[in-house]
């Protein structure tokens, strides 16, 4: 899958926390920030699920 680069300012706080929970998760951080969001997305209806996107129409008729 491509990914897109995004520039992403923080504060120190905030990545110190992402920082501990990737760890604690064996992540990075940008990992971790895309887990983050996909879920956020996901739980808002805004991202389709693993299994809907992978599910293949039937065309057997």
């Amino acid at each position: 899958m491509a990914r897109k680069n995004y520039p992403l300012r923080i504060s120190p706080e905030l990545y110190a926390a992402l920082e501990r929970w990737a760890a604690d998760d064996l992540r990075s951080v940008n990992a971790q920030i895309e887990y983050l969001l996909t879920q956020a997305a996901r739980e808002a209806g805004r991202l389709k699920a693993a299994a809907e996107r992978k599910e293949k129409p039937d065309t057997q008729d």
